[in-house]
């Protein structure tokens, strides 16, 4: 298998090409990342000059780029993104143009090359959020932030192209990713990152907003089934049901890190802030024998360790 992934620098995008290369030494794989600020070649060092990695710097939004490296591959992994709410709110445009536009010319270069698959890493946020239940994928996509609507629109886009061009995609949603090498601005690093140059940590509102937080490793080991085996096609939602408050994720960073409650600040909350997502994740366990495998309080200590670790 020739593989062009994109986002390979970034973080979920740098843990899943180091599993593809662990598993399958065979395949090449191309990563194609824009090195934006959440980009970092320092997450691929340890495979960097692996005989069948190449790395290219360039963005999704090239059309002529993605259709030279398109047409060296055999599949597609999209997982390059925009994906700070935050900054979407700020600023909308970007997101459109990589989100949207970028994921555009990535179907359109799997058309013309006529790839075997096309995996679109999408989110948990498209379907907005819910107070009790949980989502599943055949349920309404209602995005509550420009992020999350210009996700949703790669999604319907990949849609259309199965249906229209017969393009083979497959589309993945999961929860929130926790793990080592995520840039410091979600919300588990950049606070690690706060309490650790002795700062106090911004919650937002009163902390009661409720996600799921799947660790990385097994999000990588849910693309990898669903790319290999996965019904062309069909989206699969990926969670753990691990679902824990904002403000309980803060005070289990203060107790692994030994600080008193006092360090929280809570502050005006985000506009249009969803309260709580939950996606059920029954399809891909049982059509594809998906288990998660990290238990999250390893996960999180193993996590906080790295941080503590490897502050710049």
């Amino acid at each position: 298998m020739k593989l062009l992934v994109t986002g390979g620098a970034g973080f979920i995008g740098s843990h899943f090409i180091r599993h593809l290369l662990a598993k399958y030494p065979d395949y090449q794989i191309i990563n194609l990342d824009k090195l934006t600020y959440a980009g970092n070649l320092k997450n691929c060092e340890d495979y960097a000059n692996s005989p069948n990695y190449r790395f290219v710097q360039g963005d999704i939004a090239d059309k002529k780029l993605v259709d030279e490296l398109a047409a060296e591959a055999n599949v597609i992994v999209n997982i390059a993104a925009e994906t700070h709410v935050d900054n979407s709110i700020e600023g909308p445009a970007v997101f459109l143009e990589t989100n949207v536009m970028g994921t555009q010319n990535l179907l359109e270069a799997a058309k013309n090359h006529a790839h075997g698959r096309f995996v679109q890493v999408s989110t948990d946020e498209v379907y907005g959020d819910r107070l009790d239940g949980s989502f599943t994928e055949i349920d309404m996509l209602s995005p509550s932030s420009p992020y999350s609507a210009s996700k949703a629109a790669g999604d319907l886009l990949c849609l259309a192209y199965k249906r229209t061009y017969g393009t083979p995609v497959l589309i993945s949603r999961c929860s929130n990713n926790y793990g080592t090498h995520q840039y410091p601005e979600k919300l588990i690093p950049f606070f690690i990152k706060k309490l650790l140059a002795g700062e106090k940590v911004p919650l937002y509102g009163d902390g009661s907003n409720v996600r799921d937080w799947l660790h990385v490793t097994d999000h990588c080991k849910a693309i990898d089934l669903i790319l290999h085996k996965g019904k062309i096609g069909k989206t699969y939602n990926v969670s753990s049901n691990e679902e824990h408050s904002n403000l309980e994720i803060t005070k289990r960073l203060l107790e692994l890190l030994n600080l008193p409650e006092d360090r929280i600040e809570f502050v005006k909350d985000r506009p249009g802030h969803d309260l709580r997502y939950s996606v059920d994740a029954s399809k891909i366990k049982s059509e594809l024998g998906w288990v998660p495998e990290v238990k999250f309080e390893d996960g999180f200590a193993e996590m906080v360790e790295w941080y503590k670790n490897n502050q710049k």
